[in-house]
């Protein structure tokens, strides 16, 4: 890793702003998600902030992504960074001076996600414009890793501050907002963007169609939605912990790490070892082993065995992730990456989202277990079914076909 990645000094700097955005973000969501409850005590509202963050994403997704195929994308993504500063800026005064409101909450909570709209399809595109085609999988791999690490250790981070006060995690926030944007806007790029039309209701959807005529693509993109969405089973997690495997607080954060912690160590041996052959095959095996491991967990009534269950199905989803996120990245023309990785981001954020709903919606009907096991044999049978809608998917062996 270090003979290749290192000597990309952009690319690094970009993964250090990443880290440091990720973790700012899960603090922040701990905090908002904290004060929320202090504030009103409703399971409701806890959910109203994940839906705040979320409509905005799915209204914006055309114009961030026409945006980040016409303009800097660095800069864009610095834009990003410095709005959520503010937000955690607003946050802390709230804080302090006692003016924090539900109403405020949620209003900040649109702000973000409408930030996010942003951020996360630009920091797919940005990518691959900091290093060569060859090392691309590699460079995912690393950043994955990234992610996971601040998605683990944010959270800690954030709850450990918030022993000081709100207006601590939240100063917190900002100031690590503030280094990733400048972080952000010291990048400099190897190629330049092309640029490409002004917006009109053609160039807006061309990324919808794009995705559309790529098999490849739009196959590797609605996987992750089916299988994520069928397959989740993070939202009963506390469901899991209390009535089945009879663990408290601590078993709970233990089940909770457990799906990061193998995603992260997975990412590590990917990034060194990355997947140079037989992608398609790896592709669906993996979501058919997520599957699989998900139906482990629902049938485990030992702490030890579900822990090990969900370890593995993020070991498998990351592999997923790394070969699917590749795919998109290496089928798509850099003039129309923007776009593109406007429309996945919707995918995995929709494939989040509805997860959770679904997940509650058949644990009401079926109970928890029901649930996971539904959703288990449902992400081995999309892997299944996958083989035969996409074939070229299946067959997919390098992921470094061509550089378009």
């Amino acid at each position: 890793m270090s003979d290749s990645l290192l000597r990309h000094p952009a690319f690094m700097r970009f993964w250090f702003a990443r880290l440091a955005g990720t973790a700012a973000n899960q603090m922040l969501m701990v905090a908002i998600g904290w004060q929320m409850y202090d504030l009103t005590a409703s399971a409701w509202d806890l959910g109203l902030v994940g839906l705040m963050q979320f409509l905005p994403s799915l209204a914006l997704v055309l114009v961030a992504g026409h945006a980040l195929d016409r303009y800097h994308r660095a800069r864009i993504l610095a834009a990003c960074m410095a709005l959520q500063a503010i937000v955690a800026l607003l946050l802390m005064l709230g804080a302090w001076h006692g003016f924090a409101s539900r109403t405020l909450l949620l209003g900040l909570s649109v702000a973000i996600g409408a930030a996010k709209a942003f951020q996360l399809p630009a920091q797919q595109s940005i990518t691959p414009l900091l290093v060569p085609a060859a090392v691309l999988p590699r460079a995912l791999a690393f950043s994955s890793a990234g992610m996971q690490a601040a998605i683990i250790a944010g959270p800690a981070i954030g709850g450990f501050v918030y022993v000081a006060g709100a207006t601590a995690v939240y100063a917190s926030c900002a100031a690590l907002f503030v280094l990733a944007g400048a972080l952000v806007l010291a990048l400099r790029y190897e190629h330049e963007p092309a640029a490409v039309q002004r917006a009109t209701l053609e160039t807006l959807l061309a990324g919808v169609r794009f995705v559309w005529q790529r098999r490849v693509v739009l196959g590797a993109i609605s996987l992750d939605l089916f299988a994520v969405l069928l397959g989740g089973a993070t939202a009963l997690l506390p469901m899991f912990a209390k009535d089945i495997l009879h663990t408290g607080p601590w078993g709970l954060g233990l089940l909770r790490a457990a799906p990061a912690v193998g995603a992260l160590g997975t990412a590590l041996l990917l990034a060194r070892w990355p997947i140079r052959r037989r992608a398609g095959t790896v592709l669906l095996a993996a979501v058919g082993v997520y599957g699989a491991a998900t139906l482990g967990f629902a049938l485990s009534t030992w702490l030890a065995l579900s822990i090990v269950m969900l370890a593995v199905s993020g070991a498998a989803d990351m592999i997923s992730v790394v070969i699917r996120q590749s795919l998109v990245q290496l089928e798509t023309p850099e003039a129309m990456r923007g776009r593109v990785s406007a429309v996945n981001s919707v995918f995995i954020g929709a494939s989040n989202q509805l997860g959770e709903f679904e997940s509650g919606l058949t644990a009401a009907l079926l109970g928890p277990v029901g649930s996971v096991l539904l959703g288990g044999i449902g992400s081995m049978a999309i892997a299944a079914l996958w083989v035969r809608l996409f074939p070229a998917l299946a067959r997919r062996d390098r992921l470094v076909e061509h550089t378009p």
